[in-house]
């Protein structure tokens, strides 16, 4: 694996880690595509640090088991802006 790729793969763990971000958030962050932190975090990570990809895991499930309240919030939020 390219040097720059392992940077960018912990770079996405410790964001992760640090700030609880959701694959979105921390692409937006480090401006790449979903696509490419979800795959540095999930496939990637274990390779090079399997005891951080076990912690950022952790984060990703607690985001998998929120997401539906993240989905109906902004919804009310997008109802709640169109009737203003």
């Amino acid at each position: 694996m390219r040097d720059y790729i392992i940077e960018r793969v912990l770079s996405a763990a410790e964001y992760t880690l640090d700030n609880h971000s959701t694959v979105r958030e921390t692409a937006k962050v480090l401006k790449v595509s979903k696509s490419t932190v979800h795959k540095d975090l999930t496939d990637r990570l274990p390779k090079i640090d399997p005891q951080m990809a076990s912690e950022v895991r952790g984060v990703l499930m607690t985001n998998k088991a929120e997401r539906h309240i993240r989905g109906g919030e902004a919804t009310r939020l997008l109802f709640r802006r169109r009737k203003q």
